[in-house]
């Protein structure tokens, strides 16, 4: 049943899960997931959940892909979005699979990462190779990352907009992030002046990814959906879960009883909680359905990509609410920084600014449902 996965992967998440939190604050001053958890994670199977069987992954169901997510980022939001965007590994299967495996051959269990936006130039020497230059910005996991997969504009023609893989060896790595949520994401700028052999380089928000099964019928901005999803849920499930277990005990004049006796707190959290459990069930409803069609050997249509659009907006939404309330009602205590309260408003806060949670997104399924001509490769 979607939804209620217990697969090794999750069981993995949760035992993991523990240190993640304990180590939160250490991560933030790092500004990165220490090294010793990122291998860790990367032993117990969680930056392969997505890469291709052929290549040694997990291929996992997309909606057990966001449970474990959901787990990690319940703990700490900077693990959890280091890791999730570490399964960039998975874009691999849409190089040839032969040239895939050579890629990873060396590599056992490889971290992707790398950002999309075409802030990098591809020029072609007109032998088969690019010679790719830029800088890029918000990188996240630079620091422990194996492949990357920047984006860039092949002969710098605007609809030739690919992403070229680019081991860390020929990758410099510049440490600038200093920021207020998801402070321990390591997500740096990047330069690279490389050459790239042109199987290197893919073209995913066109083409299909060339790798067979119902998890690469699933178009790529579908794709980083699922990766994404999980993210905003299990940050405001902490912060909810946070805000129950002191609400009895915190008093705040001029009220004699505990903040939990507080008739608007009360109705606050009710709210909360039922916004949130509500978009994190329209997400694995939505998810299901694109499941059933990618099992069924079809490529899930735009009308169902726009529902789980619609669904992982939803979702960052009510955590956004559920999140501003816990914090609203919990005072000034929780601005401490060993406070994981804290911590929850500031990464939910950074991680809705990323370009799939954007407002134009939010505008693209209500054009769908409009009627209104648009690119769909962008759900």
């Amino acid at each position: 049943m979607m939804g209620q996965a217990t697969t090794d992967a999750v069981t993995a998440a949760r035992e993991l899960a523990p240190e993640l939190s304990r180590r939160a604050v250490e991560a933030e001053e790092l500004k990165t997931l220490p090294g010793d958890l990122v291998e860790r994670a990367r032993e117990a199977g969680l930056f392969r959940l997505a890469t291709p069987r052929a290549l040694g992954g997990q291929e996992l169901p997309p909606a057990e892909f966001v449970e474990v997510i959901e787990e990690l980022s319940r703990a700490d939001g900077s693990a959890g979005w280091t890791i999730a965007i570490g399964n960039g590994s998975a874009f691999l299967a849409w190089l040839d699979p032969a040239v895939a495996a050579e890629l990873v051959n060396g590599r056992p269990d490889p971290i992707g990462g790398g950002v999309f936006a075409p802030m990098g130039r591809l020029t072609p020497d007109g032998a088969g190779k690019f010679t790719l230059t830029g800088r890029w910005g918000f990188c996240s996991g630079s620091p422990h990352t194996d492949l990357f997969f920047n984006g860039g504009f092949a002969g710098g023609d605007p609809q030739d907009w690919r992403l070229a893989v680019v081991p860390a060896a020929e990758v410099r790595v510049i440490e600038n992030w200093d920021v207020s949520g998801l402070r321990g994401t390591g997500s740096h700028d990047v330069e690279i002046e490389a050459v790239v052999r042109e199987e290197h380089t893919i073209s995913p928000f066109t083409n299909p990814a060339r790798h067979d099964g119902p998890l690469w019928r699933f178009p790529f901005f579908t794709f980083i959906g699922t990766v994404l999803a999980g993210v905003p849920l299990g940050i405001a499930r902490r912060a909810l879960d946070e805000f129950t277990e002191f609400a009895p005990a915190k008093f705040r004049p001029p009220g004699p009883g505990p903040l939990a006796e507080d008739g608007d707190v009360q109705v606050a959290l009710t709210r909360a909680e039922g916004r949130l459990r509500s978009a994190r069930a329209f997400v694995f409803d939505a998810l299901g359905t694109l499941w059933d069609t990618a099992c069924a050997g079809d490529v899930p249509d735009a009308a169902q990509r726009g529902q789980f659009l619609l669904s992982t907006q939803q979702a960052m939404r009510a955590s956004l609410s559920a999140v501003n309330i816990a914090f609203g009602f919990a005072g000034a205590g929780a601005l401490h920084a060993d406070q994981p309260l804290q911590r929850c408003f500031r990464d939910l806060h950074a991680a809705s600014q990323h370009i799939y949670f954007s407002a134009a997104a939010s505008k693209r399924y209500a054009k769908l449902r409009f009627g209104i001509d648009q690119p769909t490769f962008w759900f």
